[in-house]
């Protein structure tokens, strides 16, 4: 829990130290607008009469739900709402916190209602990140209004925030800022006392520049100036060298998010355990989206473990499920599980190149009617076509797998799963090798062509059972 403003100075060496601190906060920190006429852009939720400056100016006990990119001023908006209402201001960060800090939060509200009379903002970032048993939580205090909520959101909140807690708040959509916004909000940390007062001049090409990549968020514009304004001057060549270091301070992801994920999915491909779970807690620390963690373990558990393994995507996806279910912090637990399950099992990347050469020869071109036999013969009319005409009911024959084709006639006999060999897959060798001897006899003798094996019997097809290493 962060944000919770106390009252009282502390004292003067407390004024002091708070002094410091916010001497040595982050330029996007310390310029962050008090009121909503500092607040620039957003216009279309800011203008006379809207339903933000009415919740503002009638200190009304609303609660919001605001959902836009990075850097549009969330949380901005909810510092203006709790200090123009002179209301407590509490932050709750929804990567870290759990149901415990979610709990402890509204019992201070509680207490602050019941003793001093003074209501609390309770600010929630990133609220997408809670499970649907951390928003239940919130319910019962937005419901009786023992809190005004302001939940903010990067995801669109009718997939991301449970329907009875959307329904009990106004939802506001924040806009990217446009690039005169930007400009603005640069210019003024230049000239104002909580930015450089003047100290530090921006090239007009250094500041084109720095517009362009901010891409209307604000938190990185003012990041990648803060990381070049070490001189009086900043050239575009200044800039330039400084915006990799600014780009690792803003990242929300933070450590390196696309040098760390390909780490980790690469540790985990390459078996080894500890690696990865050393770049999983990096994520992890780093306050990464846990959603997308387990997102990138269900697609590795069939791009590079797949049927050497067939449990593997099981554990992934109910790691998944148990993300949503239970949240962090607890749900570490099930994606460290997923993560060493899947860098302990065998490797096959067999899933991946079968449906890429199957997509492949679908992209050239190749393929053809589906034949005869396999069409749907149950619509009147269908016999006059004779679709269905000699298919074989493979549930009627001792071996359970019957003579016939099932390629269009293009394709017929193209091999595009090819068993690795590792893990399960090692009977699957024997066994997909009988099988398409047993489905391709048919079309063998079509072609004059011997059978390539006898037809077996159903005890001399390999077993299905799937071993691990």
């Amino acid at each position: 829990m962060s944000g919770d403003r106390a009252a009282g100075d502390g004292g003067l060496f407390g004024a002091a130290a708070a002094q410091r601190l916010a001497a040595e906060a982050p330029l996007a920190v310390r310029m962050r607008p008090r009121t909503l006429d500092e607040v620039v852009g957003q216009g279309h939720l800011l203008g006379p009469g809207s339903p933000l400056r009415r919740l503002v100016e009638d200190d009304a006990p609303t609660s919001l739900v605001l959902w836009g990119p990075p850097g549009t001023g969330k949380t901005t908006l909810a510092y203006v709402v709790a200090t123009a209402t002179r209301r407590r201001f509490v932050e709750i960060s929804a990567v870290s916190a759990g149901v415990k800090e979610v709990r402890a939060a509204l019992e201070d509200a509680r207490r602050d209602l019941e003793l001093h009379e003074r209501r609390t903002v309770l600010f929630v970032d990133e609220v997408h990140r809670f499970s649907k048993t951390q928003q239940d939580q919130l319910l019962p205090a937005v419901e009786n209004r023992l809190v005004s909520l302001v939940a903010a959101t990067t995801e669109n909140p009718a997939f991301s925030v449970i329907s009875p807690l959307l329904s009990r708040a106004l939802l506001l959509c924040l806009e990217p800022l446009t690039e005169e916004d930007i400009r603005t909000l640069v210019h003024r940390a230049l000239t104002d006392t909580r930015g450089y007062a003047g100290a530090v001049r921006l090239d007009p090409d250094a500041e084109d520049h720095l517009v362009r990549i901010a891409g209307g968020d604000a938190r990185r514009a003012l990041t990648a100036l803060e990381a070049a304004a070490q001189s009086p001057v900043v050239d575009l060549t200044t800039l330039e060298r400084a915006v990799d270091r600014a780009a690792v301070r803003y990242d929300r992801a933070g450590d390196q998010h696309y040098d760390v994920t390909s780490a980790l999915i690469k540790a985990i491909r390459g078996s080894d355990v500890d690696a990865a779970l050393h770049y999983l807690a990096r994520m992890f620390e780093a306050g990464e989206d846990p959603r997308f963690i387990a997102r990138r373990l269900v697609i590795l558990a069939s791009e590079d473990v797949g049927l050497a393994d067939p449990t593997a995507l099981t554990v992934a996806v109910a790691a998944a499920h148990a993300l949503e279910l239970v949240g962090l912090p607890e749900a570490r637990l099930n994606l460290a599980q997923a993560t060493m399950h899947l860098a302990l099992a065998a490797k096959s990347n067999a899933v991946t190149t079968a449906i890429g050469a199957a997509s492949a020869d679908v992209r050239a071109g190749i393929g053809g009617p589906v034949p005869a036999h396999l069409r749907d013969a149950h619509y009147p009319g269908a016999a006059r076509l004779h679709h269905g005409d000699g298919y074989r009911y493979p549930h009627d024959l001792p071996a359970g797998v019957a003579a016939q084709q099932y390629a269009p006639d293009a394709l017929s006999g193209r091999d595009y799963y090819r068993p690795s060999g590792r893990g399960a897959e090692r009977v699957l060798v024997e066994r997909v090798a009988q099988l398409r001897a047993i489905v391709r006899a048919a079309t063998a003798e079509l072609d004059g062509q011997p059978a390539a094996t006898p037809r077996p019997t159903a005890t001399t097809l390999p077993t299905e059972r799937h071993h691990q290493d």
